[in-house]
């Protein structure tokens, strides 16, 4: 959960180096450091803890060079601090090397073929590098065998990239398990973890798969497959804008996010529109979903939230049976499966580790995947039968917003089709299209009265340790990811419960002041819930009601326009997304980089 930056040719590394760093913090922020050197071998090594600005302090007019390598970290193996911070170098200092991902087996290699060199830190990369220089050093390889003979050895999640300082010219880079990107300049070439680090650059892209070894010098790209066969690979064009990765006049991301959903839902309603505004679905899609007997959603965090939003509209629709899981925990746990089931991963960035590994236990079982996810050419969606894009935009802050909404929506888009090939009433009789646009306004509305969510906000959880959301139905999935957000960036511990489960456990934690958030949206079941918010509040509870119009009450603190039963979280979501927002922004915090938390969760 690192990003990884490098340049090779005839541009002002440092740079470009920064700048792509700047892209990428949202993946790493406790530390970072880039090494630059040219063909006069004049060698820049800087590192900082902290920020990418704390890195910028540190670098000076004179720190220029052709070829580099940059990283923003986020720790897994020792703490934050400058020896364990990226660029590595081996045990002579030739090589220098950056690393994301997880390497397994570091103990063992340390032990079997590094005895008697010396580390500076702590991390699980330092050995990669100093691997490789034995191998060139000691055993008389060539960096090319060396780089190429250490891949082998090393187990586990990885993308590299290493410069020889004695060839200052090239790159060396490969990658399993994590993303990594050739970026094709006009006489200069750049690797990079995401796209929009270089999108500045460039907007000609070339994949590399696992397990494929990359020399990437100014002119040329060689691409290596493990057997040291030569690849041929056509570049794609990325499609983003460097206006969709700025903050424009927002102070935070996470605020421009929760402010574009509305944008977002009028924008899937078009991508899956047909010119007589049909909602369409790729046939193979539909087919797939349709002969399948069980659906399986698989996904992590804000995604596993998305996947039980989305499973009673989609079962009343397809009238398929859908389970939601863990991928941590599928994966090592995989439960007695239907005969014809079919799997379907959520995921914003497309590189969620957990959910890949689950993806890839599948389909060696024969299974059928689909991938619902933000970014195309993602590992996700490579490696899926079938993948459907949200058309979010790119989303930067850590706490997700509108790739949450998104998958909700592109899940009823889904949903909608597939129930209209089977002929299902419900389906049928659901206009999509008009419902969504319905959710745009209602959303639109929420975000008009942001003054009077922070002023609920400065009340009821400025100074709080422990926060409740409660709910049924769709308020209770609601729930979770409200909680989800709110923990996650103001660091109060806050739990999302179904709210008739209070007085079976979670009653005995409300004392005076605790706030509960009571979800009420669905008329069924309001009474219910409104009488667990009078139970919490004749224990001293600090009760905030958000509730739609037709559940509505004197007194409720904050009222979302109607919108269809099966899309209820959707607007219900935005006040708990802006809550979280103010809760973070009024305790001082950083609202988009949380501590100990990145955006792409490329490790397991």
């Amino acid at each position: 959960m690192c990003g990884i930056v490098g340049v090779v040719g005839s541009r002002n590394a440092t740079d470009i180096l920064i700048q792509g760093l700047q892209k990428l913090e949202y993946r790493g922020y406790d530390s970072s450091g880039i090494f630059v050197t040219d063909e006069e071998h004049n060698e820049h090594l800087i590192k900082a803890v902290g920020r990418i600005s704390e890195l910028q302090r540190k670098i000076g007019i004179d720190v220029n060079g052709t070829t580099g390598i940059g990283h923003t970290r986020w720790a897994t193996h020792g703490k934050p601090t400058e020896n364990n911070a990226h660029p590595h170098v081996s045990e002579s200092g030739r090589f220098v090397l950056v690393h994301n991902g997880v390497i397994e087996n570091f103990l063992e290699i340390k032990n079997e073929y590094l005895e008697g060199h010396h580390f500076l830190g702590q991390t699980d990369t330092e050995v990669a590098v100093h691997l490789i220089g034995k191998f060139v050093e000691e055993d008389g390889m060539t960096t090319k065998e060396a780089f190429c003979k250490a891949l082998d050895i090393i187990v586990g999640s990885f993308a590299f990239v290493m410069i020889d300082k004695e060839e200052p010219d090239t790159l060396y880079v490969g990658k399993n398990k994590s993303p990594l990107l050739v970026a094709l300049g006009n006489g200069y070439n750049m690797v990079c973890s995401d796209a929009m680090a270089m999108i500045r650059e460039t907007h000609d892209f070339l994949e590399i798969h696992d397990g494929e070894r990359v020399i990437v010098k100014a002119d040329s790209v060689e691409i290596l497959n493990e057997a040291g066969e030569l690849v041929s690979r056509e570049p794609f064009v990325a499609e983003l804008d460097l206006s969709d990765i700025g903050k424009g006049t927002y102070p935070y991301y996470m605020m421009k996010e929760i402010d574009e959903q509305p944008a977002v839902m009028r924008r899937i309603s078009s991508k899956y529109t047909d010119e007589n505004g049909n909602v369409v679905v790729d046939s193979e899609i539909v087919q797939a979903v349709n002969d399948s007997d069980r659906v399986y959603i698989v996904a992590c965090g804000t995604s596993y939230h998305a996947g039980w939003a989305s499973k009673m509209f989609f079962e009343k629709m397809t009238e398929i049976p859908v389970e939601v899981h863990l991928a941590s925990e599928f994966g090592y746990n995989i439960p007695l499966l239907s005969k014809k089931p079919l799997f379907i991963f959520l995921s914003q960035s497309g590189e969620t580790a957990d959910s890949r590994q689950v993806l890839v236990k599948v389909s060696k079982l024969g299974h059928k995947v689909l991938t619902i996810t933000n970014v195309a050419g993602s590992t996700l969606s490579r490696e899926a039968d079938y993948t459907m894009l949200l058309h979010a935009g790119p989303e930067i802050a850590v706490a997700s917003t509108k790739a949450y909404t998104a998958q909700i929506a592109t899940m009823a888009v889904l949903a909608k089709t597939v129930g209209v090939f089977r002929k299902n009433t419900i389906a049928e009789e659901f206009d999509l299209t008009k419902e969504l646009g319905l959710v745009a306004n209602a959303m639109s509305a929420v975000v008009a009265e942001k003054e009077v969510i922070e002023a609920i906000t400065a009340e009821n959880l400025l100074t709080t340790r422990n926060a409740f959301y409660i709910g049924r139905g769709n308020d209770y999935y609601v729930s979770m990811e409200a909680a989800l957000k709110m923990k996650e960036i103001s660091y109060i511990q806050c739990e999302g419960f179904a709210a008739g489960e209070l007085k079976h456990g979670t009653i005995a934690l409300i004392e005076d002041g605790t706030p509960v958030l009571a979800m009420i949206s669905q008329k069924e079941v309001a009474a219910h819930t409104r009488g667990n918010v009078m139970e919490v509040l004749s224990r001293g509870a600090n009760t905030i009601v958000i509730s739609s119009e037709e559940c509505a009450e004197v007194g409720d603190d904050f009222v979302i326009n109607t919108v269809h039963p099966f899309l209820t979280t959707l607007a219900m979501v935005v006040p708990a997304q802006l809550i979280a927002y103010y809760a973070t922004l009024q305790r001082g915090l950083d609202v988009d980089k949380p501590r100990n938390l990145a955006k792409s969760v490329t490790v397991e």
